[in-house]
């Protein structure tokens, strides 16, 4: 079965970059970001309107080219979770996580028992559909699987260091336009409280020993996080990263006269 190398690097102090995907799920995008020098992507079901079988089909696409498949999806409830791991997913990245008993039931949905109550199906996409050893299979699943708390609530915000005590829940990921929302300050990512907010999503990871996750728009915003303490970052969306892309070439194609 495979491993989880973001999992590995992450937990020995690296950084990992990666990119989230809303709208071109065509069968070369996993190989493409592999080659552009991604070690994860993020496949989003909670805004793009996408279902299972494309993010299956994805998932797929994904196997043994070295890029780890993870997936947002669209709530916190057992069989969205479930089924995702299933398709053979490792990462899944759950929105909205404002309490202690939400990381709880995603850290036990997330796992086979004695760690969580993840329900048995064998020889299936998760496993490569490989026969073998059952008991040795739950647990390498136990140990390669990430689960990302997606924190964008003030009450999210003030639970942090709670939530991310958890046993199980491996990353925090900060949702800044939805935090700003819930805050009564949207899109004022310069505003005290915000970033009153940031210090304290990512002390709260500091203190668990898990990393901090950003998804920064460019290369400079990036760096900039990174040097705030947030070590799981993505570049851009598949949407921006054409669009912005594209929009610069035309400009910079375009002789002046």
């Amino acid at each position: 079965m495979r491993t989880n190398p973001v999992k590995v690097a992450l937990g020995s102090g690296q950084v990992a970059f990666g990119t989230m995907v809303f709208e071109f799920f065509t069968p070369g995008l996993c190989q493409i970001l592999h080659v552009a020098g991604a070690s994860f992507v993020i496949l989003d079901m909670e805004h793009s309107g996408v279902g299972i079988e494309t993010i299956k089909a994805q998932i797929a696409f994904a196997r043994g080219i070295g890029i780890v498949p993870m997936v947002r999806v669209p709530g916190c409830y057992y069989h969205l979770i479930a089924t995702i791991l299933d398709a053979g997913a490792l990462g899944i990245m759950v929105p909205m996580v404002e309490t202690v008993e939400q990381a709880e039931q995603i850290a036990s949905w997330t796992r086979y028992r004695p760690e969580g109550v993840r329900g048995l199906a064998f020889s299936m996409a998760h496993d490569d559909y490989l026969g073998g050893d059952i008991a040795e299979k739950m647990q390498v699943s136990n140990e390669r699987v990430m689960a990302i708390a997606l924190i964008e609530t003030a009450k999210g915000i003030e639970n942090a260091e709670a939530i991310m005590a958890v046993p199980g829940i491996d990353v925090g990921w900060l949702g800044h336009f939805d935090l700003t929302d819930s805050m009564g300050i949207a899109g004022q990512f310069d505003h005290p409280r915000f970033e009153a907010a940031v210090v304290h999503l990512v002390s709260a990871c500091n203190k668990a020993g898990k990393p901090a996750g950003f998804l920064a728009g460019n290369a400079e915003v990036a760096r900039a996080w990174q040097a705030r303490g947030f070590r799981m970052l993505c570049l851009g969306t598949d949407i921006a990263l054409l669009k912005d892309t594209l929009a610069k070439a035309i400009g910079d194609s375009k002789i002046q006269g």
